[in-house]
């Protein structure tokens, strides 16, 4: 079901999305038959059901598949044979998934059609968030963007990241005049590969017009951390570039300088000082709402795994609401936030029936020693439970996957499911029986970090490995601390980050507390303190490796011995935890 609405008609928008949700049940019957009616002659369907697009059929015959029981499928398109291996529609790109598959990014196929879909679910975002704040046709967006380099497979479909997908298409560079949408950043500032000349310039032209900025953001929490800290790199500089009206020798890429030089075109002294005192000041809290005073909120994703980026967020904020939008992947764009200035702890998100066809694979989240356990039995989209967790499977017009993304359900918006973003399957560390999983790693830290707090430091990224080189093995994680306001110490006390590495341990589950106490077969948890920076050097060797900046997401378990060494070498500080966490055998309720 392509549908749709236009940006500039807010009413019409919200009544779409109540009648999608409404009828959310008959929706989805419409997009199976579509997808199943569409491509039921392809090779891949046709194996299954015969040529027939009968949907009890399709439940029946056609099995649910993981990434790799399809990559065979994809990679025959990626080397030049047709699209009807798996799609009716002619396959024009390629995306790259953040995932990886075998160390290399995931390629979803992609048709034009997708991208009419993509624009359809950004237009809808406009009138929920216009419905929750006034006047945000009254300035702009200051959104740091960024895109990378794509790779031509043989077939010549070019693949690249899913947002660099949309960023680079007509869709995009094209979009009509929207006063609810318009950004400081120019498009050539955004369409820019040199990722650092992409940042300074748009960092640039977002000061120049700061009073006119309604809201900041980027895709990921860290992505706008790293813009943060790229202007505490970079202010003095910057202000230079406004005080003077010219651009700095070593913005070279034409279409950037030239994009950019409208904005300066003339000196402004007085906007130079004035950012230059708010930025020499004795701390950058609440630097945010200084700098932009009429910024009304910052839009970035801060579930998930990025929830650990809150603190630091709300540091430079200045109080101002964290706003997650939406619920996107490289498959295919799933849901929207539908009360987005709620607490960033309470953020659902409302599934879209007409993006895909979505099914369920029901998760049993134990507390006892077999962690999670995934259904074989799957489940449609308006019959999910509230309180139960599900693995997400998704259905398009391209291929069936199951996205890994483990999702708990909230409630219904009419009758559409809400869910809570978990965490990804699979992202574990494991020395022996244990396997800790990323939501744990997060609760755990998040605990250790609070008794940093009261002696002025903060958390800004973290990351870990399972370190076997030695017998036993043991968890270690690295830390990168920001010291807050005028505390003049590089790092916390040595028996403070004992008591860290001890908190840490008392909060993971109980196989880990077990081969810690009573096996032995875990050796006490490591925490390295990093100096500044280092996150961004792991970033910067990610992307070297494939990642993309815009979709880069700090990996919460390391596994590369390269990444490990690139930690390893900024290396400040050691600490081991000194007590064994408290553990007792599980124990069977009797009737």
């Amino acid at each position: 079901m392509l549908l749709s609405c236009d940006p500039h008609d807010n009413e019409a928008g919200l009544m779409l999305l109540e009648d999608l949700t409404t009828n959310a049940n008959q929706v989805q019957l419409e997009v199976l038959e579509e997808i199943l009616t569409q491509n039921a002659n392809t090779e891949y369907l046709r194996g299954y059901l015969d040529g027939h697009s009968d949907k009890g059929l399709f439940k029946k015959k056609v099995p649910i598949v993981n990434y790799e029981d399809i990559k065979p499928h994809i990679e025959r398109i990626a080397n030049g044979e047709p699209s009807r291996i798996i799609s009716a529609q002619p396959i024009t790109e390629l995306l790259t998934s953040s995932g990886t598959s075998g160390g290399q990014p995931k390629l979803m196929p992609s048709t034009a059609e997708d991208l009419d879909r993509k624009t359809f679910f950004y237009n809808l975002l406009i009138p929920v968030m216009n419905k929750y704040v006034d006047g945000l046709d009254q300035g702009k967006g200051m959104y740091l963007l960024f895109i990378k380099p794509e790779i031509s497979t043989p077939s010549g479909l070019m693949a690249r990241p899913v947002l660099t997908s949309y960023y680079k298409s007509s869709n995009f560079r094209n979009r009509p005049f929207n006063p609810f949408n318009v950004y400081t950043s120019p498009d050539e500032t955004i369409l820019c590969l040199d990722s650092k000349q992409s940042m300074y310039c748009q960092l640039l032209c977002g000061l120049v017009q700061r009073d006119e900025v309604l809201r900041v953001g980027a895709v990921f929490a860290s992505a706008f951390l790293r813009a943060i800290k790229f202007l505490e790199d970079h202010w003095r500089e910057l202000c230079s570039n406004i005080r003077t009206g010219c651009v700095s020798d070593w913005i070279t890429d034409p279409s950037c300088r030239n994009a950019v030089s409208s904005f300066l075109s003339k000196p402004q002294p007085d906007l130079a000082d004035f950012i230059e005192f708010e930025c020499n000041g004795e701390s950058w809290e609440g630097i945010i709402k200084r700098l932009w005073p009429r910024t009304k909120y910052i839009e970035v994703i801060v579930t998930g795994s990025m929830a650990q980026y809150i603190p630091t967020l709300e540091f430079y904020s200045g109080g101002l609401p964290l706003v997650s939008t939406m619920y996107a992947s490289s498959e295919c764009y799933y849901g929207i936030n539908l009360k987005p200035l709620s607490k960033p702890s309470d953020v659902s998100y409302t599934l879209l029936p007409n993006m895909a066809y979505f099914e369920f694979l029901p998760v049993q989240k134990n507390n006892g020693e077999e962690g999670e356990r995934v259904e074989i039995e799957v489940v449609g989209l308006v019959d999910v439970k509230v309180g139960h967790y599900y693995e997400l499977v998704v259905t398009t017009f391209t291929g069936e996957y199951r996205t890994g993304d483990i999702l708990m359900v909230t409630g219904f918006y009419n009758n559409a499911p809400q869910f809570r973003f978990v965490q990804r399957r699979n992202v574990v560390l494991s020395i022996d029986t244990d396997k800790t999983n990323e939501e744990d790693l997060l609760k755990a830290v998040t605990q250790a970090k609070l008794l940093l707090e009261p002696y002025g430091f903060l958390l800004t990224e973290y990351t870990s490995y399972a370190d076997t080189s030695s017998i036993p093995g043991h968890y270690v994680l690295f830390w990168e601390l920001k010291t807050r306001g005028n505390n003049d110490l590089s790092e916390p006390d040595h028996t403070i980050m004992e008591q860290c590495c001890s908190t840490v341990e008392e909060s993971l589950d109980s196989v880990y507390r077990r081969c810690r106490r009573r096996d032995n077969s875990i050796g006490p948890l490591e925490i390295r303190i990093v100096k500044p920076g280092t996150f961004d050097a792991l970033m910067d060797f990610c992307v070297s490796q494939g990642s993309s900046v815009n979709q880069y997401k700090t990996p919460r378990c390391i596994k590369s011995k390269e990444a490990i060494k690139i930690l390893d070498s900024r290396v400040v500080g050691k600490v081991f935890s000194k007590k064994v966490p408290f553990w007792e055998p599980f124990k069977m309720e009797t009737k």
